[in-house]
């Protein structure tokens, strides 16, 4: 499938795609992608995000559920701009397996989400995704979702 985006998506753009809104939107940019096969989104964590208030407060981690969600939203702009028809329908997140978190990430990290399309059966979507901070793994999973 030959390549239609143009690169990078800031913000604006992903939220033209994805129905998320602060506090949860989890990407903030998105910098590769080849239509149908993968993708590569950025995230930067800070000290202002809403999960720190509680989350080990003076000793701030970013919560693996919401690495897990950015990871989840990055395949969501995967499969919405690889499928048209997608666009503008809800893409939920189906499910989670294999899930690993290697490393701790804290304010002041950029989150590197890589996802790879597994296959797509039907309405469910498949893919294998990896969160990276400064080329080194933080976190990696398999990853379902599914649409109406």
């Amino acid at each position: 499938m030959e390549h239609r985006v143009q690169l990078p998506l800031d913000t604006k753009a992903i939220m033209e795609i994805l129905p998320h809104r602060y506090p949860f939107l989890m990407v903030d940019r998105v910098i590769a992608m080849d239509e149908g096969k993968s993708i590569t989104a950025i995230k930067n964590v800070t000290i202002n995000e809403m999960c720190f208030i509680g989350h080990f407060p003076g000793e701030p981690v970013m919560p693996g559920v919401l690495i897990l969600e950015g990871m989840a939203q990055t395949g969501g702009i995967l499969a919405c701009l690889s499928e048209p028809s997608l666009m503008g329908k809800l893409v939920y997140f189906a499910g989670v397996d294999k899930a690993r978190f290697r490393r701790i990430v804290y304010p002041g990290d950029q989150m590197i989400y890589k996802l790879e399309m597994v296959k797509q059966k039907g309405r469910l979507i498949k893919m294998a995704g990896r969160t990276y901070v400064d080329e080194q793994l933080v976190t990696e999973a398999e990853l379902m979702a599914s649409y109406p």
